[in-house]
């Protein structure tokens, strides 16, 4: 078997991403993790943040895509992540991002002034999200 990665990401609405690697580089709830070829067979769940792909027909270039949580498996040099969603940086529309963000701003306001916490928990992880986007954006 070759030292390269097959690197798919699943989101519920299809195939997003999927490309030959030399490094995934990706944040689980407990820290980042590297993922390199050979590398042990893994099932880890994602927190909302960048997965970092090193392709393998570039020296240099890095695709990013904001990921949503989710799970990864790393299994006979495939690694595959499946997300609630995710998209890659060259797809992000920033200006849907940046709304998303002031309505979740909005929200966490709205939330903290009626002391609702379930509320408080919704917006602060759609801030995370909108704000995830936005910064995988700047990346292209």
């Amino acid at each position: 078997m070759e030292d390269i990665l097959t690197v798919n990401v699943m989101t519920p609405d299809g195939l997003v991403y999927d490309h030959h690697a030399k490094i995934v580089v990706a944040k689980t709830t407990d820290g980042e993790i590297g993922i390199l070829p050979k590398h042990a067979p893994i099932i880890v769940p994602l927190a909302i943040d960048e997965v970092r792909v090193k392709r393998t027909d570039a020296d240099t270039h890095v695709d990013w895509i904001a990921v949503n949580g989710g799970i990864m498996e790393v299994r006979d040099n495939i690694v595959s992540i499946i997300a609630d969603s995710a998209e890659r940086e060259r797809d992000i529309d920033v200006s849907r991002a940046e709304r998303a963000k002031l309505r979740a701003e909005k929200m966490i306001q709205e939330a903290k002034e009626k002391e609702n916490i379930d509320a408080l928990k919704r917006a602060n992880v759609a801030l995370h999200r909108a704000i995830n986007r936005i910064n995988v954006s700047k990346h292209t």
